[in-house]
């Protein structure tokens, strides 16, 4: 029943996928204490590498993007070096792998970066404390500068060719869950009233221009993108989101880029000013290769696959359960139900 999961998928003339299971990206926050992954973590991914394709925990471009413990960078020789290891594992075992290039934005904590400002693209910030560490209560941050904003541009691409130097096949960027390129993206984040914010033009400017900065620096065909149109996450929804995502997805249409990732964790999830779930809306916006995820299964994620709802499926906990999930899937075999007490170690 799950035959088509398992076809070759090309996303274009550089990469192709020997199945269409991809996983998603989890983040662990197992790296040291200096962010560089560690050879538990080039054991964890090479123990996945049948997945068509791994999408890494989401690693930090540069030290104030940092808003959760340990989690890995992309910004030091140490840092590249690290990931070295886990590209060649995965190679080694016939896997491909990309980066997820992150900058929390407004939820990133001082704490982390030796203290200074959070960035974010208005002084509005979230309630709450950080994961993992509840003692750390959330800033509000400065409305990031044009002169910030190149830099963060800037540092996004240098981020990309690291991740290629680290032995990346390529990077996913991530503009998605309510960090800093999503903050951009919705009303609820953004206020700003220059050529950044207020219209759908000026919302989608920064996005857009990162994207390019990367696509420019390693090529579109190593260059994905994963977005949140639907505000669930760290972020309020509003109406007037809709249209900064239509003009959004045309002009990431042009892009031809390597893939279009869905943020969600349910899909199930449904936005009014969407008209549904994200992945339809996007579905019927972009015309691309798209990747669904949101608590899939196998046989569900093969069935959306077969009515040409998206073209590749990302897994997320199932695979942290289960490292052989693909062979596992392959042959029929019952699966290991996931459990939060996994999350204390990398198996």
């Amino acid at each position: 029943m799950t035959d088509n999961l398992f076809h070759p998928y090309a996303l274009n003339n550089t990469i192709e996928l020997n199945n269409r299971i991809l996983m998603a990206p989890l983040t662990r926050c197992m790296a040291d204490d200096d962010l560089v992954p560690t050879q538990a973590m080039a054991d964890y991914y090479g123990r996945r590498s049948e997945a068509g394709l791994i999408i890494s925990e989401a690693v930090i471009i540069r030290p104030d993007g940092q808003g959760y413990p340990n989690t890995p960078g992309l910004f030091s020789p140490e840092q590249i070096n690290g990931w070295l290891k886990v590209t060649d594992a995965v190679h080694e075992n016939g896997g491909k792998i990309f980066a997820q290039l992150w900058h929390t934005g407004r939820v990133a904590h001082p704490h982390f970066f030796g203290g200074g400002e959070v960035l974010a693209p208005s002084a509005v910030g979230v309630e709450g404390t950080v994961p993992r560490m509840r003692e750390l209560v959330y800033q509000t941050p400065k409305a990031a500068s044009h002169q910030d904003i190149a830099r963060l541009v800037k540092d996004y691409a240098q981020a990309a060719a690291n991740a290629i130097d680290a032995g990346f096949d390529g990077v996913e960027i991530h503009g998605a869950n309510g960090y800093l390129i999503d903050q951009f993206l919705h009303h609820d984040s953004n206020r700003r009233s220059d050529e950044y914010g207020g219209t759908p033009e000026n919302m989608i400017r920064f996005a857009l221009e990162v994207v390019d900065a990367i696509t420019g620096r390693i090529g579109s065909d190593r260059t994905a993108l994963r977005i949140s149109p639907g505000a669930y996450f760290n972020m309020a929804g509003d109406s007037r989101d809709r249209n900064v995502f239509d003009l959004l997805l045309a002009e990431l249409e042009q892009r031809d880029l390597a893939f279009l990732h869905i943020g969600i964790f349910d899909d199930s999830m449904e936005f009014d000013y969407l008209g549904g779930r994200a992945s339809s809306y996007v579905r019927g916006n972009y015309r691309n290769t798209l990747v669904g995820v949101g608590s899939y299964s196998a046989d569900s994620a093969s069935a959306a696959i077969g009515e040409d709802k998206f073209d590749l499926i990302a897994i997320g906990r199932p695979f942290i359960a289960n490292p052989d999930y693909v062979a596992k899937v392959r042959a029929g075999e019952e699966l290991t139900p996931y459990s939060e007490d996994m999350l204390a170690s990398l198996v």
